[in-house]
């Protein structure tokens, strides 16, 4: 069900600090949203609430790890107490791992489908039941990425998560679709976020430094600004779009998996090349 109109409405974007998180609650506070920020950084969450804050809205902003189902649940409790059922759920918190497959260790595929997967899980499973008792359009945003509809070379356990928040998504919206609450899958291309712009610890053994700048570089020059993500995430709510395809290369990937499948892989593996050889 789509939201026309967002003043007054109560909005929570988790992984707000930077990136598409912060870029779409700006989006939101300039329609006169109030916004309920996110994030596991206190401090980043603290400077992405005084700039919203400036554009005339409501700003709370809550310190809490998505994949984390009891501090999710407490999350939600404390939301509800001081501003009701949410108007828009915008799961959008999510991590990434540079490395092959088999140089990616099983506690960094647990942790990404923590976050990235059971993250959506958690938001929706505490927020969406008051919602729909709630009554009257409302809408949930997961984000997910090109990458959970087509692979990405040395990113096997992001791609897996995204594959299931898309899959999580589309299932959502047939189980909603007698209801007021719409569902939307974001599906960002190539943006040049600070996923894209990984530290140690994010990064598999073989990965060398001149790969990593590569990888940077081809974010910076390719890659567009997160706004045009939350702009799109905008949209989509407004409109009630369900699968949305924004910036660079994701429709192009969306289209050409339709097509043929071996084409998208030749296509995918020739641009690999550039970053990974």
């Amino acid at each position: 069900m789509a939201v026309s109109l967002f003043k007054g409405k109560q909005v929570l974007v988790t992984g707000a600090s930077s990136g598409i998180g912060y870029e779409t609650a700006l989006a939101f506070a300039r329609r006169g949203a109030n916004l309920i920020l996110v994030d596991i950084n206190a401090v980043a969450l603290d400077t992405a609430a005084q700039t919203v804050r400036e554009q005339g809205v409501q700003c709370l902003t809550w310190t809490a790890d998505v994949s984390d189902a009891q501090a999710m649940s407490g999350l939600a409790d404390a939301v509800h107490d001081a501003v009701g059922a949410l108007d828009v759920l915008v799961n959008n918190a999510g991590i990434a791992f540079l490395g092959s497959f088999l140089e990616t260790p099983p506690e960094t595929w647990r942790r990404i489908l923590d976050v990235n997967v059971m993250g959506v899980v958690h938001g929706n499973n505490v927020f969406l039941p008051h919602m729909l008792k709630a009554g009257g359009p409302r809408h949930v945003v997961n984000v997910a990425s090109a990458a959970g509809l087509a692979p990405m070379c040395q990113m096997s356990a992001y791609v897996a998560s995204k594959h299931a928040v898309v899959g999580l998504s589309e299932t959502l919206e047939m189980e909603l679709s007698g209801s007021e609450v719409g569902v939307s899958v974001i599906c960002p291309g190539i943006i040049n976020t600070p996923i894209a712009r990984p530290n140690a610890a994010n990064v598999g053994r073989s990965i060398t430094q001149s790969q990593i700048e590569r990888l940077a570089q081809f974010y910076r020059t390719k890659g567009a600004h997160p706004s045009l993500v939350g702009e799109s995430i905008v949209d989509a709510v407004q409109s009630g779009k369900g699968v949305v395809l924004v910036g660079p290369a994701a429709r192009l990937i969306y289209n050409l998996r339709r097509m043929s499948r071996s084409l998208l892989m030749k296509a995918l593996i020739a641009e690999s090349k550039k970053i990974w050889a």
